[in-house]
């Protein structure tokens, strides 16, 4: 499994208030960072190994109302056992309890879209992916993979580096689009897919504005919450 670890970077004072000039300007100051990591998640897409996309796959079904740390110790123990490529859902269970919430059902998700990518004796991701068509891409893995919405296929697409004209809307990323009034109101929720492509419409028109590419963004915010770029 590809490693990504987190890059530490300075949380801007008064971030809570933080202006769009000054959410420039500490864009600024952590862009090369913020830029490493996105030319690393390309790798992954462009040389990267099949078992290496099934990863992030995976690592995504896991990070659902999770943290995203817990679940990417639990992917790199699967992967040192080998349990990400024949790893029964019996095997995976232990492995992720307490680092993923419901690891009964993410267990039997992780070994559903192994059989789902299978393909002779191994994996192939890329195959079922269209780079020419990012948005159908997304919509395809929202209807067939179990444990993914929008926001877990954006994040995985994302990591592989397919992700700089889509939004991760998690809570991290609504709350900042709330406070610089990009919404005016975080939604209840985003399970349907005309209330997600509305909010992603207006960061990524937000995005062009400010001239902050959407992956980007998306680093800059988190980074802003947790002190660290990570996944």
């Amino acid at each position: 499994m590809k490693r990504f670890p987190p890059i530490p970077v300075p949380v801007p004072l008064q971030a809570l208030n933080l202006s769009r000039a000054g959410l420039a300007a500490h864009y600024k100051k952590i862009k090369p960072a913020i830029k490493r990591r996105i030319s690393e998640f390309r790798a992954v897409i462009e040389c990267g190994r099949e078992e290496d996309i099934f990863s992030e796959l995976c690592f995504c079904i896991l990070t659902a109302n999770a943290g995203a740390v817990k679940c990417d110790e639990a992917m790199r123990e699967l992967s040192s056992l080998g349990l990400i490529a024949g790893g029964t859902a019996r095997q995976i269970r232990p492995r992720i309890k307490g680092r993923a919430r419901f690891h009964n059902k993410k267990a039997d998700y992780i070994t559903g879209a192994r059989k789902l990518f299978e393909a002779g004796r191994g994996i192939d991701v890329r195959g079922k992916l269209d780079k020419d068509d990012i948005v159908a891409t997304r919509d395809w893995l929202a209807a067939n993979i179990k444990g993914y919405g929008y926001k877990e296929a954006s994040h995985f697409l994302r990591n592989i580096g397919l992700g700089r004209e889509i939004a991760i809307l998690d809570r991290h990323i609504l709350k900042n689009l709330r406070k610089f009034g990009v919404i005016n109101a975080i939604p209840e929720s985003l399970s349907s897919r005309k209330i997600y492509l509305s909010v992603e419409d207006k960061m990524r028109r937000f995005s062009r504005r400010i001239g902050i590419p959407m992956d980007e963004l998306d680093l800059l915010f988190w980074s802003m919450q947790t002190g660290y770029i990570f996944k």
